[in-house]
């Protein structure tokens, strides 16, 4: 897929930590219960950290207890793209920054109502702008 936005692995790795740029380009997951959005409260639009496209409102945010940041619904699909993932021997829908390409985390069926949706986020490809 063609992104809006389109730059070299030198140049994300200028803008990003080297764990930054393992999770949001390399598509690694950070160690759950580490990341720095996992148990916030704050209210706020979590942005993508790469481009700052809106990606989830704190308003959806939920305690799934998975380790991860997660959302029942994303703020605007058309920021969102969604991958099949069959890494590591699972089915599973990967879903990246739409703008960029970054790697954000998955999605899964078992969430809350309304949606019954889990966006389960790492905190490293997300920037929370506090409202």
């Amino acid at each position: 897929m063609t992104y809006k936005i389109s730059k070299t692995d030198d140049d994300w790795k200028k803008q990003l930590t080297t764990n930054q740029f393992k999770i949001c380009r390399k598509k690694d997951t950070e160690r759950p219960f580490t990341g720095i959005y996992n148990d916030c409260k704050e209210k706020g639009t979590y942005n993508c950290l790469c481009c700052d496209a809106e990606l989830f409102s704190s308003d959806t945010k939920f305690d799934s207890g998975s380790g991860w940041p997660s959302f029942f619904k994303s703020l605007d699909n058309e920021n969102i793209e969604y991958v099949k993932d069959t890494s590591y021997g699972m089915e599973r829908i990967e879903v990246n920054c739409k703008q960029c390409g970054s790697h954000l985390g998955h999605v899964f069926d078992d969430g809350p109502q309304p949606t019954n949706q889990r966006y389960c986020i790492n905190s490293a490809s997300l920037d929370l702008k506090k409202s």
